[in-house]
């Protein structure tokens, strides 16, 4: 893919939508930058309560940091919150925290935007001073035109939806039968078992028959065959704990990862209540691994609709809300790229 150059802060935005795939709200970007040339996005809640400022500043420098090569960031602050004259800009305690910490480790701020409903202006603009353009000018930025022209999209917010499920009886009925048929069998078998049937439908290129997603969302109830299943996703011959918890020195197959949700979400059409939530997980927790927390909680919530007690849902949905992120999305080698970015 052709480099990008951001000239403007049209282009910005532009590349800040395209990247993340939908417009943020009550969000703050940050784009790490290294002798000019565009390193890590990070997109975070903004900080809900006064006070927060420092420890809030302090986690943002901790994930911008982990670019080793950032010397500089520019940032976009999404809010619904409006510049009142003579005043400062909403949240400018946060981003005078975020300064001084992110000057504490090295690394300056070059530029900010402010983002308003439909309006975007400087960050740094005087008070009073009104020079806002309409936010439908980033439509005819060329980084917009160019990364249309490539098949991107940006949705208006982040929401996740699921094609509906079947929640047929018979598909019910087979699932259960086919856990019944692994309770009678060794683990070690079964679970060889699963991993073939699994790796034959990452490397295919069309969706199973439903008798074989049956048997797939029969695997996915069991720990020991789950885990297993989500460490063959990626394509990367390292130990199972590293790759669940994306700690390793190999990149995933982007493209893999994203057909493994995709054959995933088929097979979430064919589920029942009783059996949905680990494969509801499962697509979080790859969402987890791509970067994109909050389209992984809302997956989690999902799965913790149709079954309260479900441990892991429970334990990765922690896990986010203690603000770990995958380790393969601290190093832009091995960071989720985008359709657009892979080869």
């Amino acid at each position: 893919m052709n480099a990008l150059t951001i000239k403007d802060p049209a282009d910005l935005l532009s590349f800040i939508g395209h990247t993340l795939g939908f417009w943020p709200q009550e969000s703050l970007v940050c784009i790490t930058l290294d002798k000019g040339k565009v390193g890590a996005t990070l997109r975070i809640d903004l900080p809900r309560y006064p006070g927060a400022e420092l420890p809030y500043a302090r986690t943002v420098s901790s994930y911008l940091t982990s670019d080793t090569s950032a010397t500089s960031i520019v940032f976009a602050l999404y809010t619904s919150a409006h510049s009142e004259p003579d005043q400062p800009k909403p949240h400018a305690a946060t981003i005078a925290a975020l300064t001084g910490v992110l000057a504490g480790n090295g690394i300056t701020i070059r530029d900010g935007i402010f983002v308003n409903g439909d309006a975007y202006s400087p960050y740094d603009s005087e008070p009073g001073q009104d020079i806002s353009l309409p936010l439908s000018t980033t439509e005819y930025s060329r980084v917009n035109a160019e990364f249309i022209y490539r098949g991107s999209t940006i949705e208006p917010t982040n929401q996740i939806t699921l094609p509906a499920a079947t929640y047929e009886a018979d598909n019910a009925t087979a699932v259960e039968n086919c856990m019944h048929a692994i309770r009678a069998e060794a683990p070690h078998q079964t679970a060889l078992q699963a991993t073939r049937l699994w790796t034959n439908m990452l490397d295919s290129n069309d969706f199973p028959t439903d008798e074989d997603c049956a048997t797939l969302i029969a695997n996915f109830q069991f720990p020991h065959i789950r885990d297993r299943l989500m460490a063959d996703i990626p394509g990367i011959n390292e130990p199972p704990q590293h790759i669940l918890f994306a700690q390793t020195d190999t990149a995933p197959k982007w493209s893999r990862v994203e057909w493994a949700q995709q054959l995933l979400i088929h097979a979430y059409t064919r589920t029942s209540p009783q059996h949905a939530a680990p494969i509801l997980t499962t697509i979080g927790y790859i969402n987890w691994w791509e970067g994109r927390g909050s389209k992984a909680h809302q997956y989690l919530q999902l799965a913790l609709d149709t079954d309260p007690g479900y441990r892991f849902a429970r334990l990765t949905d922690q896990m986010l809300g203690a603000g770990i992120i995958a380790g393969w999305n601290t190093n832009k080698n091995t960071a989720y790229k985008t359709r657009l970015d892979m080869p």
